[in-house]
């Protein structure tokens, strides 16, 4: 699925570099590193705030707390997700609901949301969390407005989508992460944009809200040992924001790879006519869906089949790695019982969890083992 290693070996030395300075001035938890790390990507997404924290999911936990989101509100967020976009809203003492998914893009459908806010669970909501899935912007623009229209915040779920743009009619669009009153990214190793372990960002243009999350990542405190609230210990290291740091100078380089990837998919895929249109799958597979106008950052290649896990068991029997995200919509989680739906509640999030499989995707990913990964496909699909 992803050789991390093809991506360390040709800048190790000034990863090294970076780690040495920090080891050398000792400023292992929040101090310059992170600070410079926070410039500039506060620069390259052209936002007015970057917060660095430990994690995406305490980025997105301090995006909603710093926006107002609080004990007994709700908010609006998709079931086909990966688990912390619910359980950053229970963390926060809100109440999480749901609405279905588009299945051309997996993200949540603004349709289903609106029909959801018009319903009884629509009364508490007070923000609306989309997720920008897989690499690819959620339509923000209806989101947004059907927002604006009942005074919500938008809280963008950005963890996949380090450089992805909204829909715009030049390709142009507003950058991921800038849109909403605040926005969370995920640095974890496999992402986009990865540390060497885990840690989070909070955007935003409000700066009154920049401050408040400032404040909530070290335990509440403006000044030291001075608690104004019950914040949390959701600090950025020094090291992961140097390797940050670096990285960030080659982000665009890699997406654009990764797009170029995408790409080679999509013809090979069709060249072996494999791929089917509409949305659902028959007997081939249905290729994922970039929106027109949109820039997608390809964080996964996912494929939609019938017969999914026969497929995944067949690739990996040829030594062919795959990964199915997300198996057990959120709504179906143990963990999420409580919120009082069940089967049939989201059909398209539950089709989709039946028959997303993921593929090999990562920017130095070579063609020949793309031909290696549709031919396996084919045969199978044979």
């Amino acid at each position: 699925m992803l050789d991390l290693k093809r991506q360390y070996e040709p800048i190790h030395a000034e990863l090294l570099e970076a780690i040495g300075h920090v080891l050398e001035t000792q400023q292992f938890i929040l101090g310059e590193p992170v600070a410079a790390f926070e410039r500039a990507a506060q620069e390259q997404l052209g936002v007015a705030h970057a917060i660095g924290c430990s994690s995406g999911t305490d980025a997105l936990w301090l995006a909603m707390v710093a926006a107002g989101i609080g004990p007994g509100m709700a908010v609006l967020t998709t079931p086909f997700s990966f688990f912390a976009s619910v359980s950053s809203i229970l963390r926060a003492v809100a109440v999480p609901v749901l609405a279905d998914i588009d299945p051309a893009t997996f993200n949540l459908d603004p349709a289903a949301a609106e029909t959801v806010l018009k319903g009884p669970r629509g009364s508490g909501v007070r923000a609306i969390l989309p997720v920008h899935l897989f690499g690819q912007p959620a339509d923000l623009t209806e989101i947004g407005r059907i927002g604006a229209e009942r005074g919500l915040k938008l809280i963008e779920d950005a963890a996949q989508a380090w450089g992805a743009r909204s829909s715009s009619r030049d390709g142009q669009g507003a950058k991921a992460g800038t849109q909403g009153d605040a926005a969370a990214f995920s640095f974890y190793p496999t992402k986009n944009l990865s540390a060497a372990g885990d840690a989070g960002m909070v955007t935003t243009n409000n700066a009154e809200l920049a401050e408040r999350a400032r404040m909530l990542r070290q335990h509440g405190m403006r000044r030291r040992y001075h608690h104004d609230e019950v914040g949390w210990n959701t600090r950025l290291d020094g090291i992961q924001a140097a390797i940050l740091h670096v990285k960030l100078k080659y982000v665009e380089g890699w997406n654009h790879l990764r797009r170029t990837a995408a790409k080679r998919y999509h013809a090979l895929f069709r060249s072996a006519g494999l791929a089917e249109c509409g949305v659902y799958p028959s007997h081939g597979v249905v290729l994922p869906h970039e929106v027109a106008g949109s820039r997608h950052v390809w964080h996964q290649y996912v494929i939609r089949t019938r017969r999914r896990d026969a497929l995944r068991e067949f690739l990996e029997m040829r030594g062919i790695g795959s990964e199915v995200f997300y198996p057990v919509p959120l709504h179906l989680q143990e963990a999420l019982k409580g919120l009082g739906y069940g089967e049939g509640s989201f059909p398209e999030a539950e089709r989709a969890a039946r028959e997303v499989l993921a593929l090999p995707m990562f920017p130095e990913l070579r063609e020949d083992e793309q031909q290696t990964v549709v031919s396996a496909i084919a045969e199978f699909l044979s």
